[in-house]
């Protein structure tokens, strides 16, 4: 018999008690997920991810001495990152956006119903991103980019970097495709697909696959 898995580990950082309070009871819930720590700005998170090692960080955007996505930035540099899920009030953020180009894994309301918060963050621990191609392009086109024509060029040099099979495989994350969905459309096993999937992350210099389909939608594939 093998031995339980491990939880997975999560830290919440809010400048709102009622905000953490209330995730704490909904991951209190869960017995596959620990609740390892809170936070209540984002200056506390480099201290806390070092002493605490989560697997994620549920980070608020707006606090006020370090806002999330600067705390956000900070720990996707960092060697060996948790994950990082965005806590939001509202769907088309620039700061959402941003964060997701920092490499956030995607990111939550914060009234999603619990049940569908927990298993997002089962899904994130998974290595899913938990952003829907929809949402993407709905956040993307209702957020004023100054920079977009200079996205779309430096998006369409990185895309040259590819193979055209590994061109086709994150042109297939671009669009939401699982890694399951994606074999299926370019007959290939699911493990090749994971194969490409890391390849295209090494050549392009992207840490997960929202950061594939946002390179994607910048280059106007999709």
């Amino acid at each position: 018999m093998s031995a339980p898995a491990d939880p997975i580990s999560v830290l919440i950082v809010d400048d709102d008690a009622l905000v953490r309070a209330g995730l704490s009871m909904i991951l209190g819930g869960a017995p596959d997920i620990a609740l390892v720590g809170e936070a209540a700005d984002g200056d506390e998170v480099p201290a806390m991810v070092a002493r605490h090692r989560p697997d994620i960080v549920l980070m608020d955007i707006r606090m006020p001495k370090l806002d999330g996505l600067e705390a956000t930035e900070r720990l996707r540099a960092a060697p060996r990152p948790p994950e990082v899920v965005i806590l939001t009030t509202f769907h088309a953020d620039v700061q959402v956006l941003r964060a997701l180009r920092a490499g956030a894994a995607g990111f939550l309301l914060k009234d999603t119903p619990p049940g569908d918060l927990v298993e997002a963050i089962r899904r994130v621990a998974a290595g899913e991103p938990i952003l829907s191609p929809i949402v993407t392009r709905q956040l993307i086109d209702h957020v004023a980019d100054p920079w977009a024509g200079d996205r779309r060029s430096r998006a369409r040099e990185l895309l040259d970097r590819l193979s055209g099979r590994e061109r086709e495989v994150a042109l297939a994350v671009g669009r939401g495709g699982s890694n399951a969905e994606i074999g299926a459309e370019l007959f290939m096993s699911v493990a090749t697909v994971k194969a490409h999937v890391s390849r295209v992350l090494t050549k392009l210099e992207l840490n997960n696959r929202v950061q594939i389909a946002l390179t994607v939608h910048d280059a106007g594939h999709v």
